[in-house]
C-alpha cells in the first residue's frame, strides 16, 4: 500500500453510537449470511475494528474484512497449536507476559536480538499464534494488546525486511485495532535507519501508537505510567529480574491450547468449508463489484511492487550473516523461573 494515500486521511472521524450501529448493519448486508457462519469474525465488536482502521468507510472495511475471512478460513490461525510452533519459541523472541499493563491489555514481549531460526514462515506462524493467544487471554471488556519490543543484542541480521514487512502487513490487515501501543525499547543508534525503511509499511494509526523509550529518568516515567513495576521485567526498567523460562511457559501455552474454540460457531451445525469457501467466493465478487475505487483508495499495488522489490535487496546484503540469541540468552537463563 501506498504510504501517500495513509498519510492523506490521518483525520479520523467521530460516530454517534447510532451511526455505529447504522454501520454495522451496512456492512452485515453487504457481507451476506457468511457473517452468520463465522460469529466470532463477524461480531458487532469485530466489525467495528474494521470500520475504525477504516475510517468508517464500509467498502474499505468489506474489502478489509472479506480479505481477512478468506485469510482465516485458508491460513485457518485458530488450527495453529503450541506444539507447531514451540521450536520458535526456544529463545524467548516472542512471549505472552503473564500480567497485563494498567488498562487490562494483554502484553506481548518481543526480543528480535532473540531470533533463533532462518524460516520466514516459521516465524509468522509463530508471531499469529502469538497474536491469536493473547486476543484469546483478553478480558471481556478488552480488545486491544501492547507490544514490547527489547533491542537488547539486536542487530540488522536479526529479522528479515520481508519478515517486516509481513508482520506489518498481517497486524494492520488481518487484526485491525488490536494493537494499543507498542514499545521500542532501547533501540540502537543504527536502528534509525532501519525504521525509515519500515515506515512506509506503517500506517498513520499504527505509527502514532508506536513509543520510542530509553532507560532514562524521564523515558522511564513512560513505563510507569502504563506497568506495574512489580511485574515488569528488569529489562524493560521493572522490578522483575526473572528471565524467561522455556518448560513453564510451554506448559501454559498448551493449558491455553485447550480453550481455543474453534472458527465455526460451536452451537450451531457447523457449515462444511467448501460451502463456506463458496460463499466467500461470492463475496470476492461483491467486493470486486465495489471495483477498483476501495483499492485505489488505499494504495497502488506499483509502489508495493518497488517496496518489495527494495526489500530483497536489503535482505540480499544482510543474507548469510548469523543471527542468533547467544549475547542475550543462555542455557542457565532458560531455567530461571518465569514471573508471575
Amino acid at each position: 500500500m501506498s504510504s501517500k494515500k495513509w498519510r492523506g486521511s490521518l483525520t479520523e472521524k467521530t460516530l454517534s453510537p447510532e451511526e455505529q450501529h447504522a454501520k454495522i448493519n451496512e456492512m452485515r448486508k453487504m457481507i451476506g449470511p457468511i457473517a452468520d457462519k463465522l460469529p466470532t469474525v463477524c461480531s458487532d465488536a469485530s466489525i467495528l475494528r474494521f470500520l475504525r482502521a477504516r475510517n468508517w468507510n464500509t467498502k474499505k472495511a468489506v474489502k478489509m474484512l472479506k480479505e481477512t475471512l478468506k485469510w482465516r478460513l485458508e491460513y485457518k490461525p485458530e488450527k495453529i497449536r503450541w506444539e507447531d510452533v514451540a521450536h520458535e519459541a526456544e529463545t524467548g523472541k516472542i512471549y505472552r507476559a503473564n500480567y497485563f499493563d494498567k488498562l487490562g491489555r494483554a502484553v506481548l514481549v518481543m526480543r528480535p536480538g532473540c531470533q533463533n531460526t532462518n524460516s520466514a514462515s516459521g516465524q509468522i506462524r509463530y508471531l499469529v499464534y502469538c497474536m491469536e493467544n493473547a486476543i484469546l487471554s483478553l478480558n471481556s471488556d478488552q480488545e486491544q494488546m501492547v507490544w514490547l519490543i527489547d533491542f537488547q543484542g539486536w542487530k540488522t541480521s536479526s529479522i528479515s525486511m520481508k519478515v517486516t514487512r509481513e508482520t506489518a502487513h498481517i497486524l494492520q490487515d488481518f487484526y485491525p485495532e488490536r494493537l494499543g501501543l507498542g514499545i521500542l525499547y532501547n533501540p540502537p543508534k543504527i536502528f534509525e535507519s532501519f525504521w525509515t525503511m519500515v515506515k512506509p509499511f506503517i500506517e498513520p494509526k499504527t505509527f502514532k501508537k508506536v513509543k520510542f523509550v530509553y532507560s532514562k529518568p524521564e523515558s522511564l516515567k513512560t513505563m510507569e505510567e502504563f506497568f506495574d513495576l512489580d511485574k515488569l521485567e528488569s529489562a524493560f526498567g521493572g522490578r522483575n529480574s526473572d528471565d524467561f523460562n522455556y518448560q513453564a511457559y510451554a506448559q501454559r501455552m498448551r493449558e491455553d491450547d485447550k480453550k481455543i474454540p474453534d472458527l465455526i460457531n460451536p452451537g450451531s451445525s457447523s457449515p462444511s468449508l467448501s460451502s463456506i469457501l463458496t460463499e466467500s467466493q461470492q463475496l470476492d465478487s461483491l467486493v470486486s463489484d465495489l471495483g477498483c475505487e476501495a483499492s485505489n483508495e488505499v494504495g497502488s499495488s506499483s509502489g508495493d511492487e518497488a517496496a518489495s522489490s527494495n526489500l530483497e535487496d536489503v535482505d540480499e546484503k544482510i543474507r548469510g550473516q548469523p543471527s542468533s540469541c547467544k549475547d542475550v540468552a543462555n542455557d542457565d537463563a532458560l531455567k530461571q523461573p518465569i514471573s508471575n
